[in-house]
């Protein structure tokens, strides 16, 4: 795909997609980390209605370990992989108060070394937090950066750093969350419904089901 066809299907997300942000809930640095740690293979309606019931007692590294490792699993018990996550929040959480002041640190080196922090993770909260121009790529951006055709990879690694070498500077911190919107409802895994998709006209998937 060439630059200019890149560029009018961003400018097309851009016009359509009313997407700025997370669909996650949170109020704070450390809320944004623990919720989207919890929404890996999970989906953010059911990480909302787990933390809005954390959140309201323990919303800061210091209260999540006064509130210990049982307790802790018994509010996050309707996401997926919730045992190894309570864990790595509550792990997470003693780092941060015993090396960062309880604070999150803005480098992405420190991030990744948190547990339950991968480069996906990092990079979400280093766009929502502290307005760092990056991409997470996921399952969904991945997928839709591929059949679209605007960048293709093999690894999410080569995707991300080909869209952050193709998507205009002004665009990046929105490209997350449009592709991870429209790969949800839209350009879905199994029958993407072509028919109500924005770009379909530029989109270069060779089996468009209309």
């Amino acid at each position: 795909m060439d630059n200019k066809k890149r560029f009018d299907i961003i400018k097309i997300f851009y016009r359509n997609k009313n997407i700025f942000n997370t669909e996650l809930i949170f109020s704070s640095s450390f809320e944004c980390l623990v919720s989207v740690i919890l929404s890996a293979k999970s989906t953010d309606i059911r990480v909302n209605q787990a933390t809005k019931k954390l959140y309201a007692i323990a919303n800061n590294p210091k209260d999540i370990l006064s509130l210990g490792l049982i307790r802790l699993t018994s509010y996050i018990n309707s996401i997926g992989l919730y045992n190894s996550k309570a864990k790595n929040i509550i792990n997470l959480c003693t780092i941060l108060v015993n090396q960062y002041q309880g604070n999150i640190p803005n480098d992405r080196i420190k991030l990744e070394r948190l547990p339950g922090v991968g480069r996906k993770t990092a990079n979400v909260v280093l766009n929502l937090i502290f307005n760092w121009s990056t991409i997470a790529v996921d399952t969904h951006v991945f997928r839709v950066s591929n059949r679209i055709g605007i960048v293709t990879g093999k690894t999410v690694l080569e995707v991300e750093r080909k869209l952050l070498s193709y998507i205009p500077m002004y665009f990046i911190e929105y490209v997350h969350y449009w592709f991870i919107h429209h790969g949800r409802y839209v350009c879905i895994s199994r029958k993407p419904k072509c028919n109500i998709c924005c770009v379909r006209c530029l989109c270069e998937f060779n089996n468009k089901i209309i």
